[in-house]
């Protein structure tokens, strides 16, 4: 059974860091995976944050392009997002994902895989 578990999140002060972290157990074909970060907020529709794809090229949303960097560890199956620069529009449950198709591109349709989710609160 395919888990993404997440881990770092947490209540900050707006201009400050957190690292996200997510580990995915038993997806066999992890490091030809596409997976991603996506994050919803109270009200708003689930948006996607950034994603890697199987060669490592990234691709991030406007609103988080230059403050946050996505990145993988294929050894240990863990995938990271890095966030600096936090802003009060960064307030959001965030999910780890993964495409389930082989060498994927983690279209919002094509994810297979989600975590339960991780709560990031930043106060102005």
């Amino acid at each position: 059974q395919v888990q993404l578990m997440e881990s770092g999140g947490g209540s900050v002060q707006a201009g400050s860091s957190l690292r996200l972290s997510c580990v995915v157990v038993s997806l066999y074909t992890y490091d030809s995976a596409c997976v991603a970060w996506f994050r919803q907020a109270p009200d708003k529709v689930r948006e996607r944050v950034a994603a890697i794809k199987a060669d490592y090229s990234t691709s991030y949303a406007d609103s988080v392009k230059g403050r946050f960097t996505i990145s993988r560890d294929n050894d240990k199956n863990t995938l990271y997002l890095q966030m600096n620069n936090l802003k009060p529009e960064d307030t959001a449950t965030y999910y780890c994902a993964a495409d389930s198709r082989y060498r994927g591109t983690c279209a919002a349709g094509s994810i297979g895989y989600w975590g339960q989710g991780t709560q990031v609160t930043v106060s102005s």
